[in-house]
């Protein structure tokens, strides 16, 4: 599939009343998600499961969709349950990861080796990198000084959020429960 045309794609899927309803579940997955799954380790440290659907919205209806699915989650869930300072540089965060997802999982063949690499591109530079960068620049604690143990923490991660993306990926895909949504992913 042609990059401009995955994008026009993309786009109309936000046309579809059965992407919306999707794209609504989803998002109420992702608020229950947030509330009762994630845990703070220190206060530039968070592990939590409320990106598992931004990340199925990614896949299913790709990189326009799961931008803007993303970037409106971030601030409906900051009003709803505030974690700190409203911050944009983390609403542009969830939308360029929604974006790297979505180029990459949407209507393509979905492999470990597709995830990992994936994964470990947004770990790089969104988690690592330009989280530890708006952390910085909201709390002036230094930039080297909390890059560690983001650093440590997101690379202990990226294999087992892998893991645990593919497998319920495959296991859902396995159910049929995505059929409504997809067409033939590409070779």
């Amino acid at each position: 599939m042609k990059k401009n045309n995955m994008f026009l794609e993309s786009a109309r899927e936000l046309k579809k009343t059965s992407a919306l309803t999707m794209c609504a579940m989803l998002a109420a997955l992702a608020f229950i998600l947030n509330q009762v799954a994630s845990i703070n380790i220190g206060p530039y440290v968070k592990i939590g499961f409320s990106g598992i659907p931004n990340q199925i919205v990614d896949y299913l209806f790709g990189p326009v969709s799961g931008s803007l699915f993303a970037g409106v989650l971030d601030v409906v869930k900051y009003f709803v349950r505030p974690d700190g300072p409203f911050f944009f540089g983390f609403t542009f965060n969830a939308m360029l990861g929604a974006f790297i997802y979505g180029c990459s999982y949407y209507r393509h063949k979905l492999t470990f080796k597709r995830v990992l690499i994936t994964k470990l591109i947004v770990v790089v530079v969104i988690n690592i990198l330009l989280s530890t960068l708006w952390l910085d620049m909201l709390y002036g604690k230094g930039f080297v000084a909390i890059l560690p143990a983001r650093a440590l923490k997101n690379m202990i991660m990226w294999p087992i959020d892998s893991v645990i993306y593919y497998t319920l990926l495959r296991l859902i895909e396995q159910t049929g429960a995505f059929r409504l949504f997809q067409r033939q992913p590409a070779k």
